[in-house]
C-alpha cells in the first residue's frame, strides 16, 4: 500500500482545521472589538473637543453681549484675545486645527489655524447658515477631520454669532493602528501555539488511526493474531474495540471458509463423476482428477481454455449460452484406442443478484451403459428376424391351398395374395431391422453436401403429389428464398418419404396435408401435419421407438412396420437436429425436426 504524505494526511488536514477556526473566532472577536473601540475613542475625541469649545463658547457669549463705549476695547480684539488664551492654554500642539468666529451677518471676526477665510469676510458655507437659522448642529467626520460649528446666542436665545471649528483626528487612528498591530502580533502568537498544540492533540487522535491502518494490512495478509492497542473509552476507543471485533469475526469465517474449502475438494477429489466448472464466458476454472481422467487432460493443460474447444462440441453447442438449454447430453470421446461416452450435465451457477457468472459440468463415463443399450437393440434385431407373426399367418393358408384349397378358384387367389402381402411385409421388416442395425452399429456412412433444402423439399413433395389420392390436398408454406444445409440428401429423403407416407395414409378422405418450412438464426425447422385421428397425448413421444404403432391392427393392415420414425430419428440424429410430434386426438399430427444451418464460419466442415 502507498505510504500516505504528510500534506496528504489527517493529521494535517485536523491541524488546518483546527487553526482555521481558532482564526476565524478571533478575527470576530478582533473585528467586533477594533469597532467598538474606534467607536468609542472618537466619541471621547468628539466629547473632549465639545467640553472645551462650549467653554469657549461661554466666553464668546459674553464678549457679544457686552456693552462698549468709546475707548474700550473693540468686539474683533476681545474675540481675538479670547480665541488667542484659548489656544494657549490648550497648546499650540493640541488637535483642534481652525477656528473661525462670525457674526450674526456670518462676517468673520476672528481666524485661527488652516484656514483660508480672511476677517471681515461673508462665509457662505452652508452648516454656517444652518447655525444661523437653527442653532447648534452635530459635529461631522470627514477622513480624520472632526469639524462643526456653535451658535452663539444671548439672553434671549437669540443667535448673534457661531464658532466653526475643525480637529484633527490622527491621534485617535494612531491609537487605532497601534491596537492593530498588537492584536496582530497577538493572532500570529496564539496561531503558532495552537499549531503546537495541534500537532499535539491530532497526534493522539491519529495515532490509533495509524495503528489501526498497519493492522488492516496485516489482516490484508491474512495474519489476524494481532489486535488494536485501546487507550480509551472514546469513539476511536470504540472504533478500535470494533476493528478488533472485526478481526475476530474475519479470522472465524476464514477459518471457516478454509475448512469448507478443504472439504470441497476433498468432495470432489473422491467423486467417481467428473466436476468442471467454467466462468460466464466458459473458460474452465475448476477441474477435479475424475474429470481429469476421463478427458484425458490436466486441469493446468486445460486451464482458461474454452469447454467447448476441450470437449469438442462446438458442432452441438454454437454458443455457451445454449449450454443452459441443452440440460444435458452424451459426447462421444472415443479414440482410435478406446471407445469412450461421458454424459454431461450442465447447471447454472448464479451470483448474489441471481445473474449467471458460469457452468458447472458434472461429467460421468457411461460407455458401459451404452454397451449394454447397444446389446438391448442388437437383441431386439435378433428377435426381430425371428418374428413368427407373418411366419405363421403363411404357413397357415399354405397349409390350407395344401389341403385342396388351391383348387378352389375363388379361395386360392386370395390366400396367395394375403400369402405375397405378408411376405413383402417381412422383406420390408428385415430391411427396416437391418438399416437400423446398421445404424446402430455406425456401419451407415454420412455423406453430406450443401443443398439448398427449399428446392429439395418442393421435388419431395411434388413426387408424392403426382401420385396422391384425388381428393386429397396437398398445402405448402415453402419459402421461396433459397435456405442451405449440410444434408446426407438420400438419408433426408428417406426421412421425408417415411414422414409424408405417414401422413397420407392417416389423413381421411378429402383431407389436407400440409408442408412448411422456415429457418431460425442457427437452424431450419421443418413440419408435415395431417388431418388424420390423431394420438392420445401420452403415446406421442412413444411413436419415434422401434415397433411401437398407436393402432397396431391398423398400422398392419396399411403395411407399417413400425420402425418408419425409429429410422427417421436415427437420421435426423445423426445430422444433428431434432425430431418430436404434436398431436390431437381427431384433429390430426404434426411431425416436425431440426436441421442446423450452414455455418459460415466453418465453410463446408461438419
Amino acid at each position: 500500500m502507498k505510504k500516505v504524505g504528510f500534506f496528504q494526511s489527517v493529521r494535517l488536514k485536523f491541524i488546518i482545521v483546527y487553526i482555521l477556526l481558532l482564526l476565524l473566532g478571533i478575527q470576530v472577536i478582533g473585528f467586533y472589538f477594533v469597532d467598538k473601540l474606534e467607536e468609542q475613542l472618537k466619541d471621547q475625541f468628539t466629547s473632549s473637543i465639545n467640553d472645551r469649545l462650549n467653554s469657549l463658547t461661554f466666553s464668546l457669549q459674553n464678549a457679544f453681549e457686552a456693552e462698549r463705549g468709546e475707548g474700550e476695547i473693540s468686539l474683533q480684539a476681545e474675540v481675538e484675545q479670547l480665541i488667542y488664551e484659548f489656544t494657549e492654554a490648550n497648546g499650540r500642539s493640541q488637535d483642534i486645527s481652525s477656528l473661525l468666529v462670525m457674526d450674526e451677518n456670518r462676517t468673520v471676526i476672528a481666524a485661527y489655524g488652516n484656514t483660508t477665510a480672511q476677517v471681515g469676510e461673508i462665509v457662505s458655507d452652508s452648516r454656517i447658515v444652518k447655525v444661523s437659522l437653527l442653532g447648534n448642529t452635530d459635529p461631522t467626520i470627514s477622513g480624520q477631520v472632526l469639524s462643526g460649528a456653535k451658535a452663539i446666542v444671548d439672553d434671549g436665545d437669540q443667535t448673534v454669532g457661531a464658532l466653526y471649528y475643525t480637529a484633527q483626528m490622527d491621534d485617535v487612528y494612531e491609537q487605532m493602528q497601534d491596537i492593530n498591530g498588537i492584536f496582530t502580533k497577538g493572532t500570529l502568537l496564539a496561531i503558532t501555539v495552537t499549531a503546537l498544540l495541534g500537532i499535539l492533540v491530532a497526534r493522539t487522535i491519529t495515532k490509533p488511526l495509524t495503528e489501526m491502518k498497519k493492522q488492516a494490512q496485516v489482516m490484508a495478509t491474512g495474519d489476524f493474531s494481532q489486535k488494536v492497542d485501546v487507550k480509551g473509552n472514546d469513539e476511536i476507543g470504540q472504533l478500535g474495540i470494533t476493528f478488533n471485533d472485526l478481526n475476530d469475526k474475519l479470522r472465524l469465517s476464514q477459518a471457516t471458509t478454509e475448512g469448507e474449502r478443504r472439504k470441497l475438494s476433498s468432495v470432489l477429489s473422491n467423486m467417481s463423476d467428473g466436476v468442471i466448472a467454467t466462468d460466464r464466458v466458459g473458460a474452465i476454472t475448476l477441474m477435479n482428477a475424475p474429470a481429469s481422467k476421463l478427458i484425458g487432460h490436466t486441469f493446468e493443460q486445460v486451464q482458461g481454455q474454452s469447454l467447448l474447444d476441450v470437449l469438442d462440441i462446438n458442432d452441438q453447442i454454437e454458443d455457451i449460452a445454449d449450454m443452459e438449454q441443452a440440460g444435458s447430453m452424451v459426447v462421444d470421446l472415443s479414440s482410435e484406442d478406446q471407445h469412450l461416452l461421458i454424459k454431461a450435465n450442465f447447471s447454472i451457477v448464479e451470483d448474489e443478484n441471481h445473474e449467471m457468472n458460469g457452468f458447472i459440468l458434472v461429467i460421468s463415463d457411461v460407455t458401459e451403459q451404452e454397451r449394454v443399450a447397444q446389446e438391448r437393440r442388437e437383441f431386439v434385431s435378433n428377435v426381430s428376424h425371428e418374428l413368427r407373426t407373418p411366419l405363421t399367418t403363411m404357413r397357415s393358408y399354405i397349409e390350407a391351398l395344401n389341403d385342396g384349397a388351391w383348387q378352389d378358384p375363388e379361395i386360392a387367389p386370395r390366400f396367395l395374395d394375403v400369402t405375397q402381402n405378408e411376405t413383402d411385409r417381412m422383406i420390408r421388416l428385415v430391411n427396416d431391422l437391418l438399416q437400423l442395425t446398421k445404424m446402430d452399429h455406425k456401419e451407415t456412412s454420412i455423406m453430406k453436401k450443401r443443398v439448398n433444402f427449399t428446392d429439395f423439399f418442393n421435388r419431395v413433395v411434388d413426387r408424392f403429389e403426382m401420385n396422391k389420392d384425388e381428393n386429397m390436398t396437398f398445402e405448402r408454406n415453402i419459402p421461396k428464398r433459397p435456405i442451405y444445409v449440410w444434408i446426407d440428401e438420400d438419408k433426408i429423403t428417406q426421412v421425408l418419404d417415411n414422414v409424408i407416407s405417414n401422413a397420407i395414409k392417416y389423413s381421411p378422405s378429402g383431407g389436407t396435408v400440409r408442408f412448411s418450412a422456415h429457418s431460425t438464426r442457427k437452424q431450419l425447422r421443418v413440419s408435415i401435419s395431417d388431418e388424420g385421428i390423431g394420438m392420445p397425448p401420452d403415446t406421442v413421444d412413444k411413436i419415434f421407438d422401434r415397433f411401437y404403432r398407436v393402432d397396431k391392427s391398423r398400422t398392419r393392415e396399411m403395411g407399417g412396420t413400425g420402425l418408419g420414425l425409429a429410422i427417421a430419428r436415427e437420421m435426423i440424429d445423426a445430422h444433428h437436429g431434432k425430431i418430436w410430434a404434436e398431436s390431437e386426438e381427431g384433429k390430426g399430427t404434426s411431425v416436425l425436426f431440426t436441421l442446423p444451418l450452414m455455418n459460415q464460419n466453418r465453410g463446408d466442415q461438419s
